[in-house]
């Protein structure tokens, strides 16, 4: 139930700040990925962390300045000087997973705004998106509870089985064609070769923040949302799935028309 309440009050509002897009938009995003930033780091950097944490903060906010201002190129060369600043602040040991999570929050933040700033299908992609990683995400809870089975990787996460990785995959699909067409996007075949890709790919970035907790010992990457851990447990698959989506939109339709190009085939 605390879940269910969490998701109640959290889905909401990501989806009106996707909704009016914008700065509500962009402020979304930027306290996400600061919050996701604190998160990662805290759970790599053991006494590195207030440093590099102040670092990637000032570059995640600088970065954020500059999406606003329609310089996502800028942006990027932003995160690149403050990658290089987190690593040089870091021990040796925790070099890379500290300066990794500084890409990681950015990929957060630089994507979805991309998308969201196609002034056609802005909102029909972030939604399109919004739709396919929670219905890979629940769907394949419960499938893998009624089901069970196999599992799909219990070295790292020993709760996920094939059957509910299956069932979460066609529950994206489908729900990914009927927000396409309600957005009169046609040839829906090849929007449902683009969820199933996604819907994989968001699997892919659930198991590996699952790697990464059991690499530093954790069960949840921290509790600032009640019954669901922190907001890379939330995010994790979302990141993968929106970074996807972003190469593949700008790849197709160009930087100016990421969603267009996501979107329509």
């Amino acid at each position: 139930m605390l879940r269910i309440a969490s998701s109640v009050v959290l889905a909401p509002i990501a989806i009106t700040a996707a909704y009016f897009g914008g700065f509500a938009f962009l402020a979304f995003w930027a306290i996400a990925v600061l919050a996701v930033l604190w998160e990662w780091e805290s759970l790599v950097c053991a006494d590195d962390r207030n440093p590099v944490l102040a670092t990637g903060a000032v570059a995640l906010a600088g970065a954020a300045l500059l999406l606003g201002l329609g310089r996502p190129s800028i942006a990027v060369a932003i995160i690149a000087l403050g990658f290089l600043g987190v690593a040089s602040l870091a021990s040796a040991i925790h070099r890379l997973w500290c300066a990794t999570g500084l890409i990681y929050a950015a990929a957060l933040l630089i994507a979805p705004v991309l998308l969201r700033q196609d002034a056609n299908l802005g909102f029909a992609a972030i939604l399109f998106l919004f739709v396919i990683v929670w219905l890979t995400d629940i769907t394949a809870y419960f499938v893998g509870r009624a089901v069970g089975g196999p599992k799909l990787m219990p070295s790292i996460s020993p709760n996920k089985t094939w059957s509910g990785a299956i069932g979460g995959t066609v529950a994206a699909v489908v729900g990914g064609v009927v927000v396409a067409a309600q957005f009169g996007i046609e040839r829906l075949v090849a929007v449902a070769v683009i969820a199933f890709v996604l819907s994989v790919v968001s699997q892919v970035g659930d198991l590996a923040e699952s790697a990464l907790k059991r690499r530093f010992n954790a069960k949840d990457a921290s509790q600032l949302i009640p019954g669901h851990g922190g907001l890379m447990d939330r995010l994790d698959g979302f990141v993968a799935a929106v970074t996807a989506g972003t190469i593949i939109g700008t790849a197709h339709g160009g930087l100016d028309a990421p969603a267009f190009g996501l979107m329509v085939w």
